[in-house]
This record gives C-alpha cells, structure tokens and sequence, in this order.
C-alpha cells in the first residue's frame, strides 16, 4: 500500500460543523447509496453486522422533531416553550440526519463492546465519508439517544441503542481550528 498524502492532510484537518449550521443541499440519492456503502464499512468481528441505520430526511425531519417535542412535555411537563421549539427543530435545518443503532448482543465469539465499537466506527465513517463527498457531518448523541420512548419512536427495537445521530448537509461556515491534547498527554509506551 502506498502512502496517499491526501488522505493523511484529510484526517490531520478533519473538523466537524454543529447542525445548525448544516443547509441544503444534502446527499443525493446516488451520493446516500456511495455514503451508505462507505459508512458500513467496517471492522466487524464475526461478520455479526451489529447495527443499523435510520435516516431522516425530507419532511420527516419536523415529524420527528414534533414528537421528540411531545415525548419531552410528557417526560417535563414544566418544560419551556423556547426548550419544546428547540425539541421540534433537533433534525433541522441539516438536510439529512442518520441515526446508528447498536444490536449488539450475547454471542460466543464475539464480546458486545466489540459490537458496540463497530456501531461507533459506523458513526465515525459516515462522518468520513460525507466530507469525501464534499458535505459536512455532525456526530451527536443528546438525550433521545438514552430516552426509551424516543429511541423506540425513532426506530430502534427493545434492546437495541443509537450510538449517535450524524447530521449531514453542506457548511454554511468556515470550520475553525480547536485545541487538540498535546500528544505527550495522552500517549505513553508500554514497558515490562
């Protein structure tokens, strides 16, 4: 294999845009299928496939957003309404929102953190191959990841989980640099 320069630069300026600042246009129908296909391409022990996907896109978007309002009110009957209009715009104004759900379970073979660490690697490649298609992504979790009434709502299955929700459009900002740990920090060698 050679060295590719491209991709190194790629990775050493990789730099995610929040939702808010994800427009139109987002993936194509031919450009989903390619980033599909990127994004399952994975490390994946046992060849388990432990995920799968939901996208929302289009006027699913506010459908969503408006029961996420709804299961909030019924969790918080307190809530504000500036917090209740937050919950209805959660998958706008991003074109397009996957969610990735774990499926991780029991086997003999292969251990769930595994399974659960292909999932995240799901995650980490449709961010990945967004960028490569010329979008920009945003990999979040928030609190109806964890919620049962909102991840069953958004289509994962008794135990199952969404290990992130990856928003997906094109910038409408020029991402800024952020501090990174220095890498003395954070990396040692092992030794006997």
């Amino acid at each position: 294999m050679s060295e590719q320069r491209e991709i190194v630069d790629y990775l050493k300026s990789r730099r995610s845009v929040t939702a808010p600042f994800l427009a139109e246009p987002g993936p194509n129908a031919d450009q989903l299928a390619e980033l599909l296909e990127i994004a399952t391409r994975v490390p994946d022990h046992g060849m388990v496939v432990p995920w799968r996907l939901v996208i929302i896109a289009g006027d699913e978007r506010a459908k969503a957003g408006e029961k996420l309002a709804q299961i909030a009110k019924s969790n918080d009957p307190s809530i504000s309404e500036e917090m209740i209009e937050m919950e209805r715009n959660r998958f706008l104004p991003a074109p397009m929102t996957i969610g990735v759900i774990s499926t991780a379970s029991i086997h003999p073979k292969v251990p769930e953190l595994e399974q659960l660490l292909s999932a995240g690697c799901v995650c980490m490649n449709l961010v990945h191959g967004a960028n490569a298609l010329g979008f920009a992504a945003h990999w979040v979790t928030r609190w109806f990841a964890f919620d049962k009434a909102a991840t069953k709502m958004l289509g994962a299955k008794d135990n199952e989980q969404f290990v992130g929700f990856v928003h997906i459009g094109t910038s409408t900002i020029t991402p800024q640099e952020r501090a990174r740990p220095a890498i003395a920090d954070v990396v040692e060698y092992w030794s006997s």
